[in-house]
């Protein structure tokens, strides 16, 4: 019996430290996994440095090639008005026609004064002639002399006074016809036949504007636009050559794209006290009449280019409280944090120029799941479109 007793109490504790012995092990194991944690799928864009194009937006204005303002130089009734308002008028066509009745009369009256003047310079100059020999011999006095002298002297300047009065006559006389000085597209007309007019007035008869081609004027900030000037001396931008310049433009009305090309003319020497930036002059062909001035546009001027840059999708780059930028990199299976240099924003990316690697690869999606040092399964996407 006691023999019994002692064969069960040694198959229980047998028992009991087999299940002590399971009990340690799946708790070792628990742990373990504790102290490991799984690796999170991440998706990635991988990054190769490359030559990137600098674009810079800016918003501007478009402001007429040539305008021209037409007033009247003299006095008088308009006769007649030869144009259509509206049309396109070429350089030199007749706009308007002032009543020439006044000026005819005063050209014939300079006319006739010339001629008087001319016949009185001939009168003179045969006396001072026939003066010339009797001087010699002393027939006449010297003062006599010297009296037909200063005539013939008089009446050279009476005669150049009257021509000077004809031409100015005839001045007159073609101001009567008032034409286009520069062609372009005529406004409507502010006077019309039987109206008075006066020299110089101050009220215009019509206006006429070229349009093609055509100016577009864009802001650019002070300070961005001396930093890419001190890139372009240093060599850090390459490929800006004076007058080459491209400039691409957005029509604001419409989001629409113009599909002609315009090059920089100049940039302006000042900077604009109240908002601190400077213009840019960029002109553009304009033939069929599309961009009319005072249009709101948007200008995206070609600045030269950056080698060994990056281009990073926006969504990947993250700021700190200061604004400095940052990026998740997968570097040995787990999380690194990036610093970024940042020249500006091109469509869906940043312009990175400094802070990442050649080949690196840029977490973009699953980003709020980990953090530096996170082990990560990178799952690479095409684009940052196919990582949303």
């Amino acid at each position: 019996m006691r023999s019994s007793l002692k064969f069960a109490g040694l198959a229980a504790l047998v028992v009991l430290v087999a299940a002590c012995s399971e009990q340690n092990e799946g708790g070792g194991q628990q742990a373990n996994a504790q102290q490991q944690p799984q690796a999170t799928p991440v998706g990635t864009v991988t990054l190769n440095a490359q030559t990137v194009g600098l674009v810079e937006e800016m918003p501007g204005r478009t402001v007429a090639f040539r305008q021209a303002d037409i007033r009247p130089q003299v006095d008088g009734i308009i006769k007649e008005r030869n144009f259509t308002e509206g049309a396109f008028v070429e350089a030199g066509q007749q706009l308007y026609m002032i009543d020439q009745e006044v000026y005819l009369a005063r050209v014939d009256a300079a006319q006739a004064e010339l001629t008087r003047q001319r016949a009185t310079l001939d009168q003179t100059t045969k006396t001072r002639s026939r003066y010339d020999p009797l001087i010699k011999s002393q027939a006449v006095s010297q003062q006599t002399y010297d009296d037909a002298v200063a005539a013939e002297a008089q009446a050279k300047a009476a005669v150049a006074a009257a021509r000077a009065e004809l031409e100015q006559a005839r001045i007159d006389l073609a101001y009567t016809t008032v034409t286009a000085p520069i062609s372009g597209q005529i406004s409507s007309s502010d006077y019309s036949e039987g109206a008075l007019v006066t020299a110089n007035q101050s009220a215009k008869l019509t206006t006429i504007t070229q349009l093609d081609p055509i100016y577009v004027d864009v802001t650019q900030a002070g300070g961005r636009l001396l930093k890419i000037k001190q890139a372009i001396q240093n060599g850090r931008i390459k490929g800006v050559t004076e007058g080459q310049i491209e400039v691409n433009l957005i029509i604001d009305a419409t989001g629409a794209e113009y599909p002609h090309t315009g090059t920089l003319q100049f940039s302006d020497v000042t900077v604009n006290e109240t908002t601190g930036t400077v213009r840019l002059r960029a002109v553009f062909p304009n033939p069929d009449g599309t961009l009319l001035p005072g249009m709101f546009v948007r200008g995206q001027v070609r600045q030269g280019h950056l080698e060994g840059a990056f281009l990073v999708p926006q969504k990947a780059v993250m700021r700190r409280p200061d604004g400095s930028a940052y990026a998740y990199v997968v570097e040995d299976g787990k999380v690194a944090s990036k610093d970024l240099t940042i020249e500006q924003s091109q469509g869906q990316d940043w312009l990175v120029t400094a802070g990442l690697e050649d080949g690196a690869q840029v977490i973009v999606d699953g980003i709020q799941r980990i953090g530096p040092g996170a082990p990560v399964t990178p799952q690479p996407v095409e684009t940052a479109k196919a990582a949303e």
